[in-house]
């Protein structure tokens, strides 16, 4: 029977580590501060910025939100994001992704200073973590490493799986794997018997966007189980890529969804506002 990773339980840790280093910060003068942009009337993105305002109240960051219309022009939003890089006061900016179709995502992100990226997704912090260098990692993978290490789960020499090459989760997901130094296999819709290489894996990171994709069968007898999926089954009811009934008697540790992965992306922002602030003070 599996151990459930409980990632309601160890974001609210890291959000309150947050919470006590940016007191100590506001008892120096410091307030460290977030700046939100939102881009037109997406509901999911309605939901992520209102509940990343909610843990920047939590833990004492300053929040500064952008609420802009549809109809903004992409120069008025890298106008914008200059006047946010030039700004002393703000220490982290994030755009809520997606974009309107008329933007182009990877000029926006380019446009943003690397050094208060607190999202992650700037080619220059990609690099800095494709070379081993200190910069800001995509918060969901940098949030799975948190679950893993806060959950006793060994990452050293161990053989991990992951399903999924995006930009946001699978490619830096195995970048940082690789700096546990766990051994890593990162697979995708054109791997050849994936049931066979996830059977392989003592950690199966599972990011496809497919609802119960991953079975049992996929499972070596206990593995951790990462799902990373946000999906709906055939009740419309909220569920992962990990058939998480049929899999918890074979994992030896799984994350739920809700409540795994998901908390900790907006936990490892908040972490990642608190480090731009203190490089920034370094320099």
């Amino acid at each position: 029977m599996a151990m459930i990773i409980d990632g309601k339980a160890i974001s609210a840790q890291i959000k309150d580590e947050v919470k006590e280093a940016v007191a100590k910060m506001a008892d120096e003068g410091r307030t460290v501060t977030l700046a939100v942009v939102l881009v037109g009337d997406d509901p999911a993105s309605h939901v992520y910025v209102r509940n990343k305002k909610r843990a920047c109240e939590y833990t004492g960051i300053r929040s500064l939100s952008y609420e802009l219309p549809g109809t903004t022009t992409q120069d008025e939003l890298l106008a914008l994001i200059g006047e946010l890089n030039r700004r002393a006061d703000v220490d982290g900016i994030l755009v809520q992704l997606p974009l309107p179709q008329h933007m182009n995502e990877d000029e926006v992100i380019k446009a943003i200073d690397p050094d208060k990226d607190v999202d992650g997704f700037h080619p220059y912090n990609v690099g800095r973590l494709s070379i081993g260098q200190e910069g800001f990692v995509s918060c969901t993978p940098a949030g799975i490493i948190q679950l893993l290490k806060r959950s006793g789960i060994e990452m050293e020499g161990k053989e991990c799986v992951i399903v999924g090459r995006s930009n946001i989760v699978g490619k830096p997901m195995a970048m940082l794997m690789l700096r546990e130094n766990a051994t890593v296999t990162v697979c995708h819709s054109k791997t050849a018997d994936l049931k066979e290489v996830c059977r392989r894996a003592d950690i199966l990171i599972c990011a496809i966007g497919r609802a119960k994709f991953f079975t049992k069968d996929y499972i070596k007898a206990g593995a951790a189980v990462i799902d990373v999926g946000m999906d709906r089954d055939e009740n419309n009811k909220l569920c992962g890529d990990v058939d998480f009934d049929d899999v918890f008697e074979n994992a030896g540790a799984i994350t739920p969804v809700p409540g795994g992965v998901g908390p900790m992306t907006i936990a490892m922002l908040m972490h990642n506002c608190v480090a731009a602030a203190k490089m920034k003070d370094e320099k």
